[in-house]
């Protein structure tokens, strides 16, 4: 016997017993949760197909851990225009186990705790000790203002000479006369 559901915009495909990991479900670890998308029913040669959904369908799993996925990088590079940015993403998953699948939700066992974990029992009220008086924080202590920095001196910044045109340099620019052209028809 197999399902279709869905959950976190996906489709998964599950069996009883199956442990899968699906978007991020708010339930906390240990619970049991029903899950009522149940797009498609098979119990061997019976199957049922929902429009979009099987009424009256659940499939219920006990949620076994909250807890983020490997971490994709996502680079963008833009050629020639010194362009890269890279990020990190891990995306939050919840690890379920599928404990049954019903076709009709009505012959599902009632709802109770996953998990039976015993807790101490509280003690009575007369029996606590009051509180021991908690001493006083110590106050922090102050660190010393840091020193003001000196002042800068004020240094005279080096004039650099111009470098000028030699006049040999400009005796050798001298331009040559134009050339003559014929006009047309001459």
């Amino acid at each position: 016997m197999y399902a279709v559901i869905l959950t976190g915009g996906k489709q998964y495909r599950v069996k009883e017993g199956e442990t899968l990991d699906v978007e991020k479900l708010e339930a906390p670890a240990g619970s049991r949760l029903d899950i009522e998308q149940v797009l498609l029913v098979e119990d061997g040669a019976d199957v049922l197909i929902g429009t979009p959904y099987v009424e009256n369908a659940m499939v219920r799993a006990e949620v076994l851990e909250t807890f983020k996925d490997d971490k994709v990088l996502i680079f963008k590079k833009k050629r020639t225009k010194q362009y890269r940015r890279t990020k990190g993403h891990r995306q939050l998953l919840t690890r379920i186990r599928v404990e049954g699948i019903y076709a009709d939700k009505s012959k599902a066992p009632a709802v109770g705790p996953a998990r039976v974990e015993e807790a101490p029992a509280p003690k009575p009220v007369e029996a606590q000790a009051p509180p021991a008086a908690a001493p006083a924080p110590k106050p922090a202590a102050k660190r010393p203002a840091p020193a003001a920095k000196p002042a800068r001196a004020a240094v005279p910044r080096a004039v650099k000479p111009v470098k000028r045109a030699s006049a040999k340099k400009a005796a050798a620019k001298k331009s040559a006369p134009a050339k003559k052209t014929k006009k047309r028809g001459e």
